[in-house]
């Protein structure tokens, strides 16, 4: 049994700081047989994440409860995704060629772009989040953090891997994603989507619209100017994900409660 789950639990083991007893270390091809699983393991993160909101929002309103749910996910992630978006910022807008760009992504130490970069991204799902009814931003948080790993699914379907592979900390995979475990992940997707479906359709079509421009945007500039994605593009790609699909169902069903 613990083979057949082993996949999720490295997936689960990758994406938050969760303690996976029987996952097996993260090296050899296990990205291969784990991706299928991100969607779903990002809506698990955002049910913890709408579950806080929901609880908060018992107590405070607008922002103090939409911080709180956002600082959860930060908190169940190890800021994995945050860091990718900072270190992305960074190289893609701080180098002049395609060397420069990979050696100031792959520094650890966050610069101007990186920094500015982080704030914004914070700030807008802070901000975004609080101007809907709980409810509603608890379904886009599980929508959200969904969305922004089958990102993740998709630009490694589609890109190669622009990194040095011999210092790359994932073993990342050097074939495309099957069509299968494309299947799979998409599957998961929609599972998250779909409290949000349910809880008002237009407001799910504008997030998703939402969500698929701005999760495009590190992919399409990464591929321009790094002739692929690495690590830290992943995490910029769920990022802007998320704050597209809130921004979306803002625009449609956001409301003062700022």
């Amino acid at each position: 049994m613990t083979e057949r789950i082993r996949p999720l639990l490295n997936a689960i083991q990758f994406m938050t700081v969760l303690p996976t007893r029987g996952a097996a270390r993260l090296d050899a091809d296990w990205v291969l047989s784990a991706v299928k699983y991100f969607p779903l393991v990002g809506a698990m993160i955002g049910f913890v994440c709408a579950g806080v909101l929901l609880i908060a929002s018992t107590i405070w309103t607008g922002t103090v409860a939409a911080t709180l749910a956002i600082l959860a996910g930060v908190i169940l992630t190890g800021a994995l995704h945050e860091d990718g978006v900072a270190d992305t910022a960074d190289g893609l807008f701080g180098g002049r060629t395609r060397e420069q760009r990979l050696l100031i992504i792959k520094d650890s130490r966050i610069g101007s772009y990186g920094a500015v970069t982080l704030v914004a991204s914070l700030l807008l799902r802070i901000v975004v989040l609080a101007s809907l009814p709980p409810w509603l931003g608890a379904a886009a948080l599980v929508a959200g953090h969904s969305l922004g790993r089958a990102g993740i699914v998709l630009v490694m379907s589609v890109l190669p891997y622009a990194g040095n592979v011999a210092t790359a900390k994932l073993n990342y995979p050097t074939q495309r994603i099957g069509t299968a475990d494309a299947i799979v992940a998409a599957a998961f997707t929609a599972l998250g989507m779909m409290w949000l479906v349910i809880g008002d359709a237009g407001a799910a079509a504008c997030g998703l619209a939402g969500a698929v421009i701005a999760g495009l945007l590190p992919a399409l500039a990464a591929h321009r100017l790094l002739g692929g994605y690495v690590g830290d593009v992943l995490g910029a790609t769920e990022q802007l994900a998320q704050i597209g699909l809130l921004l979306g169902v803002a625009a449609i069903a956001g409301g003062s409660q700022i």
